[in-house]
């Protein structure tokens, strides 16, 4: 059973995802491919964890933050890809009442986290180039542990808010979710709920940490480029901007994509293009941000080369 009756309401027990397409064949296309991209995603950032904590040269807040950084970006995309991929190869994807506010609980908090932690990270290259006599005391362990306090502390705000208005809103019938995942916007759609403050909340909250995260990052970035123009030296120059240019991409990519989700008015694009963006965001940026830290950072091509030496000597 989909739903029981009682009254004039509908008490849902589950919903159907209709997922990204219906043709056979690309389901399974898009299956291997996916799959191939979720089991790079948490071998990627799973060996960024280990090697931050194994390598007592990355020692320091920028790899904390960035070590977090991988946890937000595996939970991120398991809290959706795993039921994605059996939407590939099932006829009908069910998902229960119960699990669809889980789900879409754990997708809030991860991606709240990612903001969070990206506008620290974005705080941290600031006080390192603008301030480098005060890094030591403004850096400090207890204030990278303040500040990944306040990550999760804000995402579980936002995905309480999210969660709680889920579990307010009635569901009169189809039941049918025009998403691969229980994202809030869908969900609402096919609610009998009036528009009040079940949708302003999260909307509020969701829009709140964006605005913030953003504003400091922003900030953080203009005092950079004044600094680094102001530097004599051409080599000190490069070197101040070669230790933020992978986390300006990670931030482009991430923010780029929500803005076109969470910013953009729903008339301009297609529920099909919400889907792609989506799948962008939730499941692939994921995968490329361990990519674009290693592959443009020499302390941590350095820490793995290292790693391995001492691997293949024992």
């Amino acid at each position: 059973m989909d739903s029981l009756v009682y009254g004039n309401h509908t008490a849902v027990t589950e919903f159907i995802l209709l997922g990204l397409t219906h043709d056979p064949v690309l389901r399974v296309f898009l299956f291997i491919i996916i799959l191939c991209i979720y089991l790079v995603t948490i071998c990627g950032n799973l060996c960024t964890i280990l090697l931050i904590r194994a390598s007592t040269q990355l020692h320091h807040p920028m790899y904390f933050f960035l070590s977090h950084l991988a946890f937000a970006d595996m939970g991120y995309s398991s809290s959706v890809t795993p039921n994605m991929l059996v939407n590939f190869v099932v006829e009908r994807n069910t998902i229960s009442y119960v699990g669809c506010g889980i789900q879409l609980g754990s997708a809030v908090f991860f991606g709240s986290v990612e903001c969070f932690v990206l506008a620290a990270m974005a705080y941290d290259r600031f006080m390192a180039i603008c301030h480098p006599l005060l890094y030591s005391t403004k850096m400090s362990t207890g204030v990278c542990v303040q500040l990944l306090a306040v990550a999760y502390i804000g995402g579980f705000l936002n995905a309480s808010s999210f969660t709680l208005s889920f579990f307010g809103l009635l569901f009169c019938g189809p039941i049918r979710v025009n998403h691969f995942f229980c994202d809030f916007a869908p969900l609402v759609e096919i609610s009998c709920s009036a528009h009040s403050i079940l949708t302003i909340v999260p909307s509020f909250t969701s829009g709140s940490i964006i605005v913030v995260t953003v504003i400091v990052i922003a900030v953080s970035y203009i005092y950079i480029l004044i600094t680094i123009l102001k530097m004599r030296s051409t080599e000190g120059r490069h070197k101040a901007f070669s230790t933020c240019t992978s986390h300006l991409t990670a931030v482009t990519l991430f923010y780029g994509t929500i803005t076109f989700i969470y910013v953009l008015p729903k008339s301009s694009y297609s529920s099909d293009q919400n889907k792609v963006i989506s799948v962008f965001y939730m499941v692939v940026i994921p995968m490329l941000n361990p990519l674009i830290y290693s592959l443009r950072n020499n302390e941590i091509k350095g820490a793995l080369r290292r790693q391995l030496g001492r691997k293949t000597c024992f």
